[in-house]
């Protein structure tokens, strides 16, 4: 019995041995033919580095001011007597505004003016005696001395006149005032104010990063809210450092136009072009690979891809800027770059430029 079943075992290892050796004789053509798929070039397309003008464009909140704005207001106490205050009028630099009650100083000044004519005729005899020694020095010095306080007193006086007429102290238009006439307003009271309107003034601010970038003569585009044109300022002052609670400077620029849309107090959006760059290197937006520690792009190089780490700098919707590791003619790979990697071949199908 074990005779008969020996020639019988060795015919099924005979053919399973055979069936093996068919299966990888035709695995070996199929692994063959995905080598070969895989070895083949990628067709990408391709754009070529080259040098373009590239800028970033920031809008900040602002707000138009008047050229000049100052508060009237009362440096000494007393009834106003006289008023020429018609609010929204303009009025001309030194046009008198009020006029408070003075007749008190008035007849002070008076009364100086009368001592001194009398100390000035005695100044003048005893300065004559003193030529024939008929006085001393000292005594006519002490006359002398009298006429010069009584001098400073008028003056003291008249200063004190002035204080009572409150003047326009430049060409600009009238607010609402907030007294009447025969009312009795103390130092510090606001009486009305005025305003150089002739030109206005944009206030704004800046992030700190672009501090250094806007300076005197800097040209600002803005639009007020509700406007429906674009109006130009010109950079006249920025602050001297930067607002530490707010991280940004403080700039002022005047408006170069007339538009009845500009009036004081409106809103304004400011467009900033900042950080132009003349020779800036740009590259497609979907060039750059972005990864944890780095941005790379694929530069097609001798039918092979080769890897480079990049530094970035302003981006658009279309296109960044790369500030480091490529130089005007590389060419940078733009599609298919998940099925790329180094070394791989390449065949460029489509090539672009700025």
């Amino acid at each position: 019995m074990r005779l008969f079943l020996r020639p019988i075992f060795f015919g099924l290892f005979i053919f399973s041995v055979s069936v093996s050796s068919c299966k990888k004789e035709e695995q070996k053509p199929a692994a063959a033919a995905g080598r070969g798929r895989q070895q083949g070039p990628v067709e990408v397309d391709a754009f070529v580095v080259k040098q373009s003008s590239v800028s970033e464009e920031v809008e900040v909140p602002g707000s138009l001011l008047p050229f000049e704005e100052t508060a009237i207001a009362a440096e000494v106490g007393g009834r106003i007597v006289q008023m020429n205050i018609k609010e929204g009028t303009v009025v001309e630099k030194g046009t008198l505004m009020v006029k408070l009650f003075d007749q008190d100083l008035q007849a002070q000044l008076k009364k100086l003016q009368v001592q001194l004519q009398i100390n000035e005729k005695t100044e003048e005899r005893n300065r004559e005696l003193l030529k024939i020694n008929a006085i001393s020095q000292q005594d006519y010095d002490l006359s002398n001395l009298s006429v010069e306080n009584l001098r400073a007193d008028i003056e003291s006086t008249r200063i004190a006149i002035s204080k009572t007429e409150i003047r326009a102290p430049y060409r600009g238009t009238v607010g609402l005032r907030n007294v009447s006439l025969g009312s009795f307003v103390s130092p510090g009271d606001i009486i009305t104010t005025v305003r150089q309107v002739d030109q206005l003034k944009l206030d704004f601010a800046v992030p700190e990063k672009y501090a250094q970038q806007i300076g005197k003569n800097y040209k600002v585009a803005f639009r007020v809210d509700g406007g429906v044109k674009d109006h130009f300022a010109t950079v006249i002052a920025t602050e001297n450092s930067v607002d530490q609670a707010t991280r940004t400077l403080r700039v002022k620029a005047v408006v170069n136009e007339k538009h009845p849309e500009l009036v004081p107090g409106v809103f304004a959006r400011i467009n900033l072009q900042l950080g132009k760059d003349d020779k800036a290197l740009l590259v497609p937006t979907q060039a750059v690979i972005p990864s944890i520690r780095n941005k790379q792009v694929i530069l097609f190089r001798k039918d092979s891809a080769l890897f480079t780490v990049v530094e970035t700098g302003i981006r658009d919707s279309s296109f960044i800027q790369i500030l480091r590791g490529l130089k005007v003619g590389d060419t940078v790979v733009t599609t298919g770059l998940m099925a790329i990697r180094p070394n791989s071949k390449l065949k460029v199908t489509k090539v672009k430029t700025l």
